[in-house]
């Protein structure tokens, strides 16, 4: 099986989020230990995007983890 060979594909992804505090502006940018973390995790580069790579696989229902991707605080039943 193709999928099992390959694994699930875990791109450095270029996503960074500004929020705005009381008195300054916070970064935040993507780092990707969170796939040592979270081994449900996948990326794609294309997209840019972060998906349930158990979801694509197992065919789950259709959410942002398996049709528009997620790159905010998205939350899914998954655990590590």
């Amino acid at each position: 099986m193709e999928i099992k060979r390959l694994g699930r594909p875990i791109p450095d992804l270029i996503i960074s989020k500004t929020d705005e505090g009381k008195s300054r502006n916070y970064s935040r940018n993507f780092n990707s230990s969170v796939y040592d973390r979270f081994k449900w995790l996948c990326g794609c580069p294309k997209r840019n995007k972060l998906f349930c790579f158990i979801c694509l696989v197992m065919g789950g229902n259709q959410s942002a983890w398996t049709q528009e991707g997620c790159v905010g605080k998205g939350r899914h039943k998954a655990t590590a």
